[in-house]
């Protein structure tokens, strides 16, 4: 019996030194940020049209999900008046966010903030801006439509959000000759999955 034992607790300690590292790395990457899209940076008259098409006002938040340098809340901010918080899960973005923020004047009225944009919360936001891959906006539609209020404005630069028709689709050629499309939805308090 003390064999057996002894022969069941060896197998376990060999176990978990076999496995225990795997899980530990299985863990660390599921509890880590993901990235949703690779940095690319929009020009700022895109930038200026997605505000505009958003109707972006005084009285608004904005919430740049992937927000890299930071330009659309800083633009939003600036040009408008209006409230901002970014997200980027790459502390670098952040950190040049809040220096752009800085520079342009505007860091009473925006925030910046390093977090995974499937778990931050958007419920303050009356415009969510985002230029995600489509997987990405698919990943964040039922968390959007849930938690914005209805008559939040959502508007995607270049990537759609699947069978969701959008309210408009704006395509245009860019200050830098590359073919852009915005595109806009209104949430109507239905969750969309």
């Amino acid at each position: 019996m003390l064999t057996r034992r002894v022969v069941l607790a060896a197998l376990a300690a060999v176990f978990a030194f076999l496995i225990g590292p795997w899980l530990l790395l299985w863990a660390q990457r599921s509890a880590a940020p993901q990235k949703l899209a690779p940095y690319v940076r929009t020009p700022q008259d895109v930038v200026e049209r997605m505000l505009a098409l958003a109707q972006v006002g005084p009285k608004d938040v904005v919430y740049d999900l992937g927000c890299g340098d930071g330009r659309l809340v800083i633009t939003a901010a600036k040009r408008y008046g209006a409230r901002g918080v970014g997200v980027d899960f790459d502390l670098d973005r952040v950190k040049e966010s809040q220096a752009n923020a800085k520079h342009a004047g505007v860091e009473s009225l925006v925030e910046f903030r390093q977090q995974d944009a499937l778990t931050v919360d958007v419920s303050p936001a009356s415009v969510v801006t985002l230029y995600l891959l489509s997987e990405s906006n698919l990943r964040l539609r039922p968390i959007l439509t849930k938690v914005l209020p209805s008559g939040s404005r959502i508007v995607s630069h270049q990537f759609s959000m699947g069978d969701w028709e959008p309210e408009k689709k704006e395509t245009f050629t860019d200050s830098e000759g590359a073919p852009r499309i915005l595109y806009l939805w209104r949430t109507d308090g239905r969750v969309r999955r």
